[in-house]
């Protein structure tokens, strides 16, 4: 199959190609689409066959659930039995926007899209092109990050295409995506509510709604006992470029010597290197050094942590040794991505 490349504006998408992507989505096809967080794969959510496909062009394993998107607020009532006490006001705050909902489902989600489960996860993109397209094609879009499983999650459509060219119908090329994360996830169908993948949204402004949010094993990567996938990105080894992953986390000096302590061992080893480092340490350290952010500035770091993923792999890396960031705030979400990369293995100095 030829994949088809639609380069919009992403702020005033050009309304007859999203129309032409809105058609595939109708007709059973699948169109990868920018997202605040990452690109998304997108297929028909209430459509059996076309969700399948995903699972197939991803090489997805079938009991690791989807996140159904929406564009209208109405929409979550086709999706969801009923809303959990505080869903409104979590919606009212923090939709369209980064935060994915698990929800008691409906009758009207089949199995493929839920990996069997009797919950659904729902949210509403804030991305113009995202909200176009789907309110366009008029079905709900079960849309997972748009790479092959296990890889970093693509930010721009070049890294869409790297590993999905001729096995999707549609990309659209919307640019580089705002956030550089996937969404948070939380479950409602627990009390209290529980963290099950942090993202953007994080625990702190969700307490401040909540109170008390549990933050699962799973949401901070230290554990690979995840029995059961409740929700995207909780039970395999996730976001992982070609090279081996080395986190290493603790107080920043002592982070610094032990990154070049390993660095040199795998240098007299044959290994190439590549350092990711925060913008204050990178003078630091010496060979390749990839600066994926400010550490003052969390943010920045997770909008370039899987493009430095995926530049290491460009540049032939045997293994990449990343500075890990204090688990708060953002911070949480991007160790979680380190964690999960590195086979859920950090080094603590």
């Amino acid at each position: 199959m030829e994949t088809l490349v639609l380069k919009v504006d992403p702020q005033l998408p050009d309304a007859r190609k999203i129309c032409l992507a809105a058609e595939v989505l109708r007709a059973g096809g699948l169109v990868a689409f920018p997202t605040e967080t990452v690109y998304g794969l997108g297929a028909n959510a209430l459509d059996e066959r076309a969700v399948l496909r995903i699972f197939e062009a991803k090489k997805r394993p079938a009991d690791n659930p989807l996140i159904v998107h929406i564009a209208d607020l109405e929409d979550v009532h086709l999706l969801a039995e009923h809303l959990p006490p505080r869903s409104e006001e979590l919606m009212e705050r923090f939709w369209p926007g980064p935060l994915t909902l698990l929800l008691p489902r409906s009758e009207l989600v089949p199995d493929v899209t839920t990996a069997g489960l009797d919950t659904v996860a729902v949210r509403m993109p804030s991305h113009p092109v995202a909200r176009m397209l789907i309110k366009e094609a008029d079905v709900p879009v079960a849309a997972p990050s748009a790479n092959l499983s296990g890889r970093p999650s693509p930010t721009t459509a070049a890294h869409v295409l790297e590993d999905l060219s001729g096995r999707v119908e549609v990309v659209i090329d919307g640019g580089e995506v705002e956030f550089g994360l996937e969404s948070t996830i939380l479950s409602l169908t627990t009390t209290p509510p529980t963290l099950l993948r942090p993202g953007p949204i994080t625990v702190e402004e969700l307490q401040e709604i909540l109170g008390e949010v549990r933050v699962h094993p799973a949401a901070r990567a230290e554990s690979t006992e995840v029995a059961l996938a409740l929700a995207p990105g909780m039970k395999y080894r996730h976001y992982a470029p070609k090279a081996k992953v080395v986190v290493v986390e603790g107080p920043v000096q002592a982070v610094r010597a032990k990154i070049r302590e390993l660095a040199q061992r795998y240098r007299e080893m044959g290994k190439k290197v590549g350092i990711m480092a925060t913008a204050e340490n990178a003078s630091e350290y010496e060979g390749l050094v990839e600066v994926v952010g400010e550490r003052q500035r969390p943010k920045t770091v997770a909008k370039n942590l899987f493009k430095v993923l995926r530049k290491f792999d460009e540049e032939g890396v045997d293994v990449v040794i990343a500075e890990g960031l204090e688990p708060v705030g953002v911070g949480l979400a991007i160790m979680n991505r380190l964690r999960k990369a590195a086979g859920q293995e950090a080094i603590r100095v």
